[in-house]
C-alpha cells in the first residue's frame, strides 16, 4: 500500500475510537435509560476532579452529540496525519489541562459536560500552528480550520447566547491550551523547508570577521593583506 495512504489510515484510526466512545456512553445512557451527567465537571469540588477524564465523554443530548462529533474526528484526524511526531503530547495535554483549568475557574456550583474543550483545544492549535511554522501544507490546514469553524470564536463569550447553557469555560481553555501548545512546541513536528538562499544567507551569518570594528581591541582582527604591485612610473623608465 502506498504511505500516503498509510499514513492517512493510520491518522483516522483513533479519531474514529474516540468518536466511538462518546456515542457508546450516550447509547449507555439511553439503554440503562439513566443519565451520567453526574461524573461531568463541577468546578472547585472534590467529586469534580474526575470530569477532567469524563467531562468530554458526557454529551447532554444527540444534537449536542452530533455538534461536537464532526469537528472532534476532523480535527483530531488532521492532527495526527500532520503533527504524527507529537500528536499524542498535544493531545493528552489540551485533553487534561482544559479541564483542570475548567474546574479551578469555572462558576461555582455549575456543571460542565462535552467535548467541545477539546475541540476548541485542537482547532487553536491547528490554526495557531500553522500560522507559526509558515509550511504550505499547514498554512492549508488552517485555512481550512478557519473556514470551518472559524465561527467558534464567538463560543467563549456567553452574552451572545443569553438563552443557552454553554460552557463558554471550556471553550476558553480549550482555546488557551491550544495556543499556548502551539507555541510551545513550534520547533517539533512539522517544519518548514529550508531554501538554498537561507542557507547562503546563514553562511555569510557565519564568517568569523563580520562583526569586526577597528575600535573594538576585543574583536577578532582580520588577516593581514599584502599587496604587490609594479612601480609603474614613466620617469623610471
Amino acid at each position: 500500500m502506498d504511505p500516503e495512504k498509510k499514513q492517512v489510515i493510520r491518522s483516522l484510526f483513533f479519531p474514529a475510537i474516540f468518536v466511538f466512545v462518546i456515542w457508546l456512553v450516550k447509547a449507555l445512557e439511553v439503554i440503562l435509560d439513566t443519565s451520567f451527567a453526574g461524573y461531568g465537571m463541577f468546578p472547585l469540588q472534590w467529586k469534580g476532579l474526575i470530569g477532567i477524564i469524563t467531562m468530554p465523554l458526557i454529551h447532554a443530548g444527540w444534537s449536542h452529540l452530533f455538534a461536537n462529533s464532526v469537528p472532534l474526528f476532523l480535527l483530531t484526524a488532521l492532527l495526527f496525519y500532520s503533527y504524527r511526531e507529537i500528536a499524542w503530547q498535544v493531545l493528552i495535554l489540551i485533553y487534561l489541562i482544559s479541564g483542570l483549568w475548567v474546574w479551578f475557574l469555572g462558576e461555582t456550583g455549575s456543571l460542565h459536560i462535552g467535548a467541545s474543550g477539546v475541540v476548541y483545544g485542537l482547532a487553536a492549535f491547528l490554526f495557531t500552528s500553522g500560522i507559526i511554522r509558515r509550511e504550505i501544507k499547514l498554512m492549508a490546514i488552517t485555512l481550512l480550520v478557519a473556514f470551518l469553524y472559524g465561527g467558534m470564536i464567538w463560543g467563549v463569550f456567553p452574552q451572545f447566547f443569553p438563552a443557552e447553557r454553554i460552557s463558554w469555560e471550556g471553550h476558553l481553555m480549550g482555546m488557551l491550551i491550544g495556543t499556548i501548545l502551539a507555541i510551545y512546541f513550534r520547533n517539533l513536528g512539522p517544519q518548514r523547508p529550508r531554501h538554498e538562499w537561507e542557507d547562503e544567507m546563514n553562511d555569510e551569518d557565519d564568517d568569523p570577521f563580520s562583526g569586526y570594528h577597528p575600535d573594538d581591541p576585543a574583536a577578532p582582527k582580520p588577516p593581514e593583506i599584502s599587496y604587490h604591485y609594479r612601480d609603474t612610473d614613466t620617469n623610471n623608465q
